[in-house]
């Protein structure tokens, strides 16, 4: 039986602001949004008192959904760095590397690294950085593939 990617969740703080980086700067798009029903999303996340809004956007094949979690009270703020074990992070092509740099600068988002030419591997000679979002944390990559 074969298995391909439905999504990827990403756990945020504003649904609002969260959904216009994704729309705005990397060209998603929001198919759905709608709150969840309690008692269903505590018995999937195997959490009491879970109460959820969720976004589904998408761009081209790839669908993110974005959740905002109101409860339960007590929800903890994890930042890890791009090293650390359970930590992820979402890689997105671009065309114009500089131009995309002052744009994610300008919501703000944080620089967290250099902008470095890649010397193996798959990418090979694109120009890459890591950025993370000041809300929630999430590391975003940026690559410039390298031109033909």
């Amino acid at each position: 039986m074969p298995v391909t990617v439905n999504h990827t969740g990403i756990t945020v703080r504003d649904l609002d602001r969260a959904e216009a980086i994704f729309r705005d700067l990397f060209g998603f798009e929001t198919y759905s949004r709608a709150p969840r029903d309690p008692a269903i999303i505590s018995a999937v996340t195997g959490v009491p008192g879970t109460r959820v809004e969720i976004i589904y956007m998408r761009n081209g094949a790839t669908n993110i959904e974005l959740l905002c979690y109101s409860g339960p009270d007590g929800r903890q703020d994890y930042r890890p760095r791009p090293v650390d074990l359970g930590s992820l992070h979402m890689a997105m092509n671009v065309t114009e590397m500089d131009e995309m740099l002052e744009k994610a600068r300008a919501w703000p988002m944080e620089q967290v690294g250099e902008v470095i030419e890649i010397d193996q591997g798959p990418n090979t000679g694109s120009r890459i950085v890591y950025f993370r979002t000041p809300e929630e944390g999430l590391i975003i990559e940026m690559i410039e593939k390298k031109a033909p």
